[in-house]
Order: structure tokens, then sequence, then C-alpha cells
């Protein structure tokens, strides 16, 4: 399970530290922040501990309007378990007894001034990208009109150079040779780089290429969500390469299934053309228009 700690949060939204400043080498692990409500009251049953726990202005003005006797007990239920850290919102003051108990439970207490509502937002989006399992796989990632794909092949085939002419005919490379694939969701599946490899792309009889420097910013992004897995293959003079096929094909990865796509190499064939066709039939499908089944239809009509 992938971990992050207190620490790189502090760093990445500037976050002030009140107390626990020796415990921020603490570990995250889940993805979702946590607002407590009933915890106040002396609910537990499904206080999810590992979370980072949210003080917005709701908690913090409860907080401040109950007794120096009750403020501690409730405080003191929470604290018990341990969270990886408390962090107040909207730049709240007044926390004096907050910093009392984190500092005796060794809990990092951080503060920001940004709203609730926007912060959590922030941290949540950070949170599932960093903690989201991750895949490295062999090809190439790229972003075609706005669709994520990955470009897979047998090393030799032609995946980079492919991806040159992407580039050139005004497409975003986000990584060549190795892939970073992270599981957002169940149905989201997003592609970015290694930094190592960041804006490289290796082009056979050429060498390494900075695409930036070569073709400027615009031909480079840092990720995207994978919509289209685009497999290139040799050509088999033995297969019926003009068949329609009517069963749409997948590719599993992480539990998540992308559709699929195989292009078939041959001398001549524009095989940048063919990706693009690819990804905009693609759109065409999500927007409800097939044209098997427009082609099918007119069948149908004769």
């Amino acid at each position: 399970m992938k971990t992050i700690q207190v620490q790189e949060l502090v760093q990445q939204f500037q976050l002030e530290v009140l107390a626990g400043s020796n415990q921020l080498d603490r570990s995250i692990m889940k993805a979702r922040v946590y607002r407590p409500g009933l915890e106040f009251v002396g609910y537990f049953d499904f206080f999810p501990q590992q979370h980072i726990q949210i003080l917005g202005r709701k908690e913090i003005t409860y907080l401040h309007g109950l007794t120096e006797e009750e403020r501690n007990h409730h405080i003191g239920n929470i604290v018990k378990y341990h969270p990886p850290c408390f962090i107040v919102t909207a730049g709240q003051d007044g926390l004096k007894y907050l910093k009392k108990y984190c500092d005796e439970e060794c809990i990092p207490l951080l503060r920001t001034t940004e709203n609730t509502a926007a912060f959590i937002g922030k941290l949540d989006h950070y949170l599932l990208k960093v903690l989201a399992p991750e895949q490295a796989i062999h090809g190439v990632c790229m972003n075609v009109s706005g669709i994520g794909i990955l470009i897979r092949g047998k090393s030799g085939v032609g995946k980079s150079e492919t991806a040159h002419t992407l580039i050139r005919r005004g497409h975003r490379l986000v990584a060549d040779d190795i892939i970073v694939l992270k599981k957002l969701s169940q149905h989201t599946l997003l592609g970015t780089h290694n930094e190592k490899t960041k804006e490289f792309l290796a082009l056979r009889s050429v060498g390494l290429v900075n695409v930036v420097r070569l073709y400027g910013r615009r031909a480079f992004q840092e990720e995207t969500r994978i919509s289209l897995d685009i497999e290139l293959t040799r050509w088999r003079d033995n297969d019926l390469n003009n068949d329609l096929d009517l069963e749409p094909q997948f590719v599993e990865y992480m539990g998540v299934n992308i559709p699929h796509v195989e292009i078939q190499l041959q001398p001549g064939r524009d095989v940048a053309g063919l990706i693009e066709a690819a990804c905009n039939n693609w759109y065409l499908k999500q927007q409800g228009y097939s044209a098997m089944e427009d082609f099918m239809k007119r069948l149908d009509m004769n």
C-alpha cells in the first residue's frame, strides 16, 4: 500500500504547524479526508481513524461553545484514536486546547487559511492521485485531440516514431518507454510519466529528443485519462484485414477495462492517421453515434 508523510502535505499546501512538529513523519494511507461530527458526542462506531481529520468553522465553532470540561472530554475521545493529523481550515484561532491534546498524543496539528470546501477539494484530489494504485507498462502514452491513449507493441515496431508523427500533427506526448498508470476509480485510469523520462522521446537512428525543446510546451502534457489502448502489430497475410469487427475489444489494467484497437503495420500505411481516426471514432461512440450501427441500418433498409 502506498503512503505519504504528513511533511509532504505541509510542503505541498504550505500548512502552518501548530503542534506535533516532531511527528511530521507520520504516514497517511487513506485518500479521503474526514470531518468529525458524531464523534464529538461520543459515537465512534464508524470513525475512520486512518483518515486526515479536517476541522472547519462548523467544528471549531462547536468546540468553542462547549465548557472546558465538555471540550476536553470530546477532544480527548478523538485524539486517543491517533489519526494521522488534524488540519484546521479558514485560519481559525483560539486553539490552545487542541494544541495541548495534540502535543500530549504526538499528533500533528496543522492550519491553512483556505476555506474548508476549497481546501478539502484540493486535498482529496491530491491524495487520490498520490495514493492511487500504480502499474508501470512499456509503450507510449499520448493525448490525441483531448483523448488519452496508450500505444503498445513489441520493441522496434515503431511506437515512438508514430508518436513523433502525432506530435508533429499537434498532439501531445505524455510518456515514452515507461508509462505509469494510476487507478483513480473502478472506471478511471490515469497515464503519466515516471519523472526520469519526462518530455523525452527515444527515436531509433536519431536518439533521445526533448519534445518541449523541439516543438514547444504544447507538445507535452503531464498526465491524461486513458480512453483507448492501441496495439501496433506486424501485418499478417493470413488475416482478414478488412473485417468489420462487430464486437468491441477491451484490455484490462488493475481491474479497469479500456477499449482496445489493433492496428497492423504495412509499408505505406498512415499509422498516425489511423490512430487519429480511432480516437475520433471512439469520441463519436461516446456521443451516441456508431458508424457500424448506422451502416447496418442502411443494409436493413434495402
